[in-house]
C-alpha cells in the first residue's frame, strides 16, 4: 500500500469513527491541523471525482503549443506544395507554348519549301 492509499486509510477511519484525528495524525507524524488540511482535500478530490461529467471525450485544449506547431507546420507545407503546383503547371504550359512554336515552324519550313 502505497502513502497515498495509507492516507486515505487513516482518513476513511477517522470519518467512520475508528480513530480519533489527534490518533491519525500521530500515526502520520504530523500535527491534527495537518491532517484536517489533508482531509478536506481528499474530501474535495473526492467530491470533484463523483460530480457529474460531461459525456465523451474532453475537448483537446486549443493552446496546445504542439498542436498549435503542427499546425503551423501544416500550413507551411501546404504553401510549399501550392507552389510546387503551380510552378509545374508553368512549365507544362511553357513546354506547350515551345512544342506549339517548333511545330508551326516546321510547318511554316515545309510551307516555304
Amino acid at each position: 500500500m502505497n502513502s497515498a492509499q495509507q492516507r486515505a486509510a487513516l482518513i476513511l477511519q477517522v470519518r467512520s469513527g475508528q480513530l480519533t484525528a489527534t490518533e491519525a495524525a500521530r500515526q502520520w507524524g504530523v500535527s491534527r491541523q495537518q491532517y484536517y488540511q489533508w482531509e478536506r482535500r481528499a474530501l474535495q478530490a473526492l467530491l470533484r471525482a463523483l460530480s457529474p461529467q460531461p459525456k465523451g471525450r474532453p475537448r483537446k485544449r486549443a493552446s496546445d503549443p504542439d498542436r498549435q506547431a503542427l499546425l503551423s507546420q501544416i500550413r507551411q507545407l501546404e504553401q510549399r506544395v501550392q507552389r510546387y503546383e503551380q510552378k509545374e503547371k508553368l512549365r507544362e504550359l511553357v513546354n506547350e507554348l515551345e512544342e506549339s512554336r517548333t511545330s508551326r515552324g516546321s510547318a511554316t519550313k515545309k510551307n516555304n519549301k
